[in-house]
């Protein structure tokens, strides 16, 4: 049977009706100006120096450099090309990469969210196994580990809903999402999804990975809030009769930001690759009016240009007192922690 959501929730017609609609309608339509999606170029120097100061930097779709506490973490890392197995075929990249892999700071740890090729790409985790300093530890959902051992890599800690992890001064718990798995006609829901809490003494962040909306939002902030910042999807939503079960909106992301107690919001899955109908510049403007009709400022749910550094310290609960360490009970029977294996981590 493989893995299931929490809540059901079904598509009103399935992805060949989608695809029979697409090519009738001429969709996604290129616009004819070109993609005026935004991007800089990071500093490098100081993202590979920086040992001290707490930031993030989009490098584009869910991947996200994270540096807390000295440690280096990517979220669903993706510095290729295209979202597919085929070189030459598949959802294409319309910005690069912010940073090549030459130009990455050393990674320690990776969370992916789920094995979508937009979220686990082969190539971009063998360039990553084979960093200067020895490979980062990977922390995937259930029903990853053994792809990741396919490729050639050892260094994996797989987690079901709710379990929990701690490396290098931090604590990751994996979270229930609405999605689905597959990279082939065959393994469909295999392998599990989900969302990541990453905890720091001083920081709380939530990676929403990939969604539908459903009460599990609720159920993450009962648990977590309040959250310094959550990185939430708006993009990949249309048509809606077929994404809703699989994609938030825009609206729906603002939602989420409130569902789990988030101080902050940071937008992502927008802009990078053409997966769905929307036109790839609407989902930010959306946003915009979504925010405004829930009362939040702009600073409390952003849109970060493809390459941009900001600082955690100006996003973060002041003191943090409503935080003891504590860790939440499991649920459904699954152990509260997970062993980090003894190899050293490079």
């Amino acid at each position: 049977m493989g893995f299931r959501n929490n809540h059901r929730s079904k598509s009103r017609g399935g992805f060949w009706r989608w695809q029979w609609e697409r090519w009738r309608k001429g969709l996604p339509k290129a616009p004819k100006e070109g993609y005026l999606v935004e991007s800089i170029k990071p500093d490098v120097h100081f993202l590979t120096s920086n040992r001290s100061e707490s930031t993030i930097t989009w490098l584009g779709h869910a991947t996200f450099l994270l540096q807390i506490g000295g440690v280096n973490i990517l979220t669903d890392p993706h510095l290729t090309s295209r979202a597919s197995p085929l070189s030459f075929s598949g959802p294409k990249r319309i910005v690069p990469p912010a940073l090549t892999f030459h130009e990455l700071p050393h990674i320690h740890l990776v969370v992916i969210s789920h094995n979508h090729y937009d979220h686990l790409d082969r190539t971009t985790i063998r360039r990553l196994m084979k960093q200067r300093g020895g490979a980062p530890r990977f922390f995937v959902p259930l029903g990853i580990k053994s792809w990741l051992r396919g490729t050639g890599y050892a260094k994996c800690v797989e987690l079901d809903w709710w379990q929990w992890v701690q490396d290098l001064g931090l604590t990751m718990h994996f979270v229930p999402a609405q999605h689905w798995s597959a990279r082939t006609p065959w393994d469909r829901n295999t392998s599990l999804w989900g969302g990541w809490i990453i905890e720091h003494e001083s920081f709380r962040f939530f990676f929403a990975g990939d969604s539908g909306y459903s009460p599990d939002f609720l159920e993450i902030g009962r648990k977590f809030a309040p959250i310094d910042l959550a990185a939430i999807p708006i993009g990949a939503y249309e048509p809606r009769w077929f994404m809703r079960a699989h994609h938030v909106n825009p609206e729906e992301a603002v939602k989420i930001h409130q569902d789990v107690g988030a101080l902050h919001s940071v937008a992502m899955h927008w802009g990078t690759f053409m997966l769905s109908d929307e036109p790839v510049e609407e989902p930010p403007h959306r946003l915009a009016i979504a925010r405004r009709e829930a009362g939040l400022k702009e600073s409390e749910f952003f849109v970060m240009k493809h390459g941009e550094t900001r600082s955690l310290r100006l996003l973060r609960m002041p003191g943090r007192a409503d935080y003891d360490g504590t860790t939440p009970q499991p649920h459904n029977g699954a152990p509260d922690r997970v062993s980090v294996p003894a190899y050293k981590t490079g």
